[in-house]
């Protein structure tokens, strides 16, 4: 997938049919009352990001979001604006070479569809098929992006990694990351069909690594994961709007882009925000050195 280029005129006009705005309540965005079986892992076999003619050197990007009931704000504020914000931005700075999206939504272990996953896309269908996800609404936010991680290590094929060795981009924002180890080989059988014997969250996440840079935001409360330090950052629910930068300067500082240079392309009333997201990362670095 990932042909055709993504434009702000299609998402004005995908906006304006579907009446998307801020104020929504979360039923009125996402109006499935099912997973569509197109985003169910269990009948998907692999996705592919593959180059093309219209974007020869992909980068594979997944924004995964926690759909449990209290998590309905994140998912309007992404739907309606966010999304865009950080396409738009990953073209207009250059970020990375050719980004493909994928979206996918994640719940309870418990949920009847912990994890959805849509197809890797360049152009508007990344919007058009994060609308169409089920939100559960359900959960008591034991969740499992552990589904995730396994299902983009072994159920993905992606030129960068095989042409190029350059990793892609997980980004999974939500409350707390409670990556539970308990579990995890009976919820990735009944959720995707595969049998992972003796495998761990750690194991999974070792492997998920090998073709991604993995990283969580979580938003309010305390960041308490202990097992993803240096790769989760706290955020207040009411810095919501600066997520698209955040992404996109983790992304920069990843490949190597010094943080002052990267906070002085962003507008001055945000740089702090995205500079404290920041510094809580393992890759933060300036003049000093990094700082953990």
């Amino acid at each position: 997938m990932g042909y055709g280029s993504y434009s702000a005129s299609d998402w004005s006009k995908l906006k304006q049919s579907r009446n998307l705005t801020s104020n929504k309540r979360v039923e009125e965005v996402f109006t499935k009352t099912q997973c569509d079986p197109k985003f169910d892992p269990k009948y998907i076999g692999t996705r592919e990001c593959f180059d093309s003619a219209d974007h020869p050197s992909t980068t594979p990007i997944v924004v995964g979001l926690d759909v449990t009931g209290s998590m309905g704000y994140l998912a309007v504020e992404v739907a309606t604006k966010a999304l865009n914000e950080l396409i738009m931005k990953l073209y207009s700075t250059g970020a990375v070479e050719d980004p493909a999206l994928m979206c996918a939504a994640y719940g309870d272990y418990r949920d009847n569809s912990p994890l959805q996953v849509t197809q890797f896309e360049s152009d508007i269908r990344i919007a058009e098929q994060l609308l169409e996800l089920y939100f559960e609404n359900a959960g008591s936010g034991q969740v499992v992006p552990t589904c995730l991680w396994e299902f983009l290590s072994r159920h993905t094929n992606i030129d960068a990694i095989k042409k190029r060795g350059k990793k892609g981009f997980v980004f999974t924002i939500g409350d707390d990351a409670d990556i539970r180890a308990s579990d995890v080989e009976n919820t990735i059988s009944r959720v995707i069909g595969d049998e992972i014997g003796s495998a761990s969250r750690e194991s999974l996440y070792d492997e998920v690594s090998e073709k991604f840079h993995v990283f969580h935001i979580t938003l309010g409360g305390r960041n308490k994961n202990i097992f993803l330090k240096g790769h989760t950052l706290e955020m207040s629910p009411e810095n919501l709007e600066s997520i698209p930068e955040v992404i996109i300067s983790i992304i920069q500082l990843q490949n190597g882009r010094k943080i002052d240079d990267i906070l002085e392309q962003w507008d001055e009333i945000k740089r702090p925000v995205i500079n404290s997201a920041l510094s809580q990362l393992a890759i933060y670095s300036d003049d000093e050195g990094i700082s953990l």
